[in-house]
């Protein structure tokens, strides 16, 4: 089966790589610099979030030597949960942070949402009571939309630097961020409907600036990875999702422009990333020498089934 929940943790339990445990094999034939050149090289944003991590031993504990891409994406995305944790604030795709608006958190809890999707291992792990902390709590899941984005820019970026293997080229690193931008997306449709605390909440200026924020950013990676073939096997689904009628109205209300659709997503045949059509839409156990534990890791593997997992 795929293999599930990278990284799972409660409020109060830390979580830590695997990969970050000794392994004398690993260290004779240690990648770690190799890959880390690879993405100074290819994905200068996904290298401004390993320089930005403290410990560095964090952010090299995720990568793994014999993964597509060494999982950087996975390293990116996991270090974007660390440095919003210690500083309080979401790092952006681009530079410059936005702190984040704990009063969020007294908002409607998402898991409310989760009978609006077939179920799924991104359903089951951000929405479904007792995996992550996004499912109680919006900020959380802002949070995943964050290392989502950062963590598929990254995908992109490391995809086009070079020739994709086979089990490179079909890793489905699209999954994640369709996913967190359907939840947020219908999650503020259920908030302007239904939930008259939220939604007055999420229109207040700060909050609305950062949901607008993330989302834009959210907006242009997904778009960027629409030329890019077998790089989702759940996308199409959630992104048709975010593109309701329903949906773009309430983001409008809060972003104050149409939210664009990543229509050339959809396309069977994928297109060049620059001539994707976004059209508008109508109106960790921590490692050990972490002093702190980083809130909610990332919840899904994705790529094929291994016979051990």
């Amino acid at each position: 089966m795929r293999r599930l929940l990278r990284c799972l943790l409660f409020a109060a339990l830390p979580c830590i790589p695997l990969a970050a445990s000794f392994n004398p094999a690993v260290a004779a034939a240690d990648c770690r610099p190799a890959a880390i050149e690879r993405l100074r090289a290819a994905a200068p944003d996904g290298f401004a979030i390993y320089q930005q991590t403290r410990d560095k031993k964090f952010f090299l504990g995720w990568i793994a030597c014999g993964e597509p891409q060494f999982s950087l994406p996975t390293a990116v995305h996991e270090s974007v949960h660390y440095i919003t944790a210690e500083t309080d604030a979401f790092p952006l795709i681009g530079g410059g942070q936005f702190a984040r608006p704990h009063e969020v958190s007294a908002f409607f809890a998402p898991s409310l949402i989760a009978g609006k999707f077939k179920p799924n291992d991104f359903v089951t792990t951000y929405l479904r009571p007792g995996s992550a902390s996004s499912a109680g709590d919006f900020l959380y899941l802002l949070d995943e939309l964050n290392a989502y984005t950062h963590d598929l820019d990254t995908a992109i970026q490391l995809n086009r630097s070079r020739v994709a293997t086979e089990q490179e080229a079909g890793e489905d690193h699209r999954d994640g961020l369709a996913a967190l931008m359907a939840f947020v997306a219908l999650y503020v449709e259920r908030a302007q409907a239904s939930e008259p605390a939220t939604w007055r909440g999420l229109t207040q200026p700060r909050v609305a600036r950062t949901i607008t924020e993330l989302w834009g950013r959210a907006e242009r990676v997904m778009a960027s990875s629409c030329g890019i073939p077998n790089f989702g096997t759940e996308d199409k689904t959630l992104i048709r999702q975010f593109c309701q009628v329903g949906p773009r109205a309430a983001l409008q209300k809060i972003t104050g422009r149409a939210p664009a659709c990543p229509m050339a997503c959809l396309n069977e045949t994928p297109v060049a990333a620059r001539d994707a059509d976004m059209m508008p839409t109508g109106s960790v156990r921590p490692n050990p020498a972490a002093s702190f534990a980083p809130f909610l890791s990332r919840g899904v593997r994705r790529g094929p089934s291994r016979p051990d997992q």
